[in-house]
């Protein structure tokens, strides 16, 4: 089914959900899709403070399901499921429609790429890396990071794409062959940057947001062709 129909989403950010990196995701939904962001707030300060949230979580996405009509759901953050790994199943026991997280999808994306080594670009503190490094390793992606990038994730806000772009190039060229970049962490937004660094660096890009976008709609049975936005989007590979 290609763009078929409307569909209601939902959008559960760990944190808030009116930062400008989400006008930019909001731009690349196809017509007919339509996307709640509700901010659960649940780390004022430390992203540490996510951890053992698991339970309000899904309560809150069961209750926003039943009240709000969504037909799915993303709960975004890998850190929030770094923190508490039983997220993905709990959220599938929990609800009567797809859901999503932040890795879920994102080893979705680069499993339909056939992606068996990526260079990892995420804004977080080495405990967090090494969490995703070896989520991706429990599904035979083998991942390697550059050093951390800032002294505190919320240093990611204040690069534009130009910046995301050298960064990336500069991690690229250290990492050696890889299959593609997986950007975790929508702060560090690659979104205005993806067709660039996959024409000029020659790779695969996933990024988080996209690829949530992505994993949603296709267990609702859609798809799309997003032009301009990188191979994800564009191709819409059959999820893996």
């Amino acid at each position: 089914m290609v763009g078929a129909r409307s569909v209601k989403l939902g959008f559960i950010s760990p944190r808030g959900a009116s930062s400008p990196h989400y006008d930019v995701f909001r731009a690349l939904f196809p017509a007919g899709v339509e996307m709640d962001f509700v901010g659960m707030e649940l780390a004022q300060g430390s992203l540490y403070e996510l951890e053992g949230t698991l339970d309000k979580v899904v309560r809150r996405a069961t209750e926003l399901v039943a009240e709000r009509g969504w037909e799915g759901v993303i709960a975004s953050g890998a850190p929030l499921e770094v923190l508490n790994p039983d997220l993905p199943a709990r959220l599938d026991a929990a609800l009567e429609v797809p859901a999503v997280t932040a890795m879920s999808a994102c080893v979705s994306a680069l499993k339909a790429f056939d992606a068996r080594r990526v260079l990892l670009m995420a804004p977080f503190d080495e405990r967090l890396l090494k969490g995703i490094r070896d989520h991706l390793a429990t599904v035979g992606i083998q991942a390697v990071s550059p050093a951390q990038l800032f002294d505190d994730y919320t240093g990611a806000f204040g690069i534009g794409p130009d910046q995301v772009f050298e960064l990336a190039k500069k991690a690229l060229e250290e990492a050696g062959s890889v299959d593609a970049i997986y950007f975790q962490g929508a702060p560090f937004n690659p979104i205005q940057v993806i067709q660039r660094l996959e024409s000029e660096l020659h790779t695969t890009v996933v990024a988080s947001n996209p690829a949530m976008l992505w994993a949603v709609l296709s267990k609702l049975g859609l798809s799309y062709h997003i032009h301009g936005t990188g191979k994800l989007l564009d191709q819409w590979p059959k999820a893996a």
